[in-house]
């Protein structure tokens, strides 16, 4: 007669089986799927991605403000830029769309980002004037984007307002 199963306490349990989902859920994420679709696993800034199952992927065809990096300041609208994106993005499957150059001097893709409702990332970020068209050759959804970056000067959107909405950091002597 085979002895009874030992029980493993209740917090062993609860453990192994928070890992064994957690690994299927970020295999899940990292294998892509059969459409080539890709889930954003984080946003770097305004206009990189990090893309599971392929890496940084540098939005094509535009170029948000940066952030800075150690004691640089941010440039105005970094923060807004990198917020929207991510609010866009992260934790989506998204499809990647070259068009030519695969990779920048960073070794970064270059892409078209698309939403699986088909909402092109690079041209939102252009609408909301967080991000202006940078390309150095033709490219195919040029047309477009110029389009996105118009509407967004026309209403004076983000970069394009009449001001950035900078807090005064000055010093002031108290009264």
């Amino acid at each position: 007669m085979p002895a009874p199963p030992t029980r493993l306490p209740r917090t062993t349990r609860l453990v192994l089986v928070f890992a064994s989902l957690t690994t299927a859920s970020m295999a899940a994420q990292s294998q892509p799927r059969p459409d080539k679709t890709f889930v954003v696993r984080f946003v770097v800034d305004g206009d990189t991605l990090e893309v599971a199952g392929v890496g940084r992927v540098r939005l094509l065809g535009i170029d948000a403000p940066e952030l800075g990096s150690g004691f640089e300041t941010p440039a105005p609208f970094a923060r807004e830029a990198r917020e929207r994106l991510a609010s866009l993005s992260v934790g989506r499957w998204v499809r990647l769309e070259s068009d030519g150059d695969s990779q920048d001097a960073y070794a970064r893709a270059l892409a078209y980002v698309i939403r699986t409702d088909g909402l092109l990332l690079n041209g939102e970020l252009l609408r909301a004037g967080l991000a202006r068209v940078s390309a150095r050759r033709s490219l195919r959804r040029l047309g477009e984007l110029r389009r996105a970056e118009e509407e967004a000067q026309r209403a004076r959107r983000g970069i394009w307002g009449e001001r950035p909405s900078i807090a005064d950091r000055s010093f002031r002597i108290p009264r």
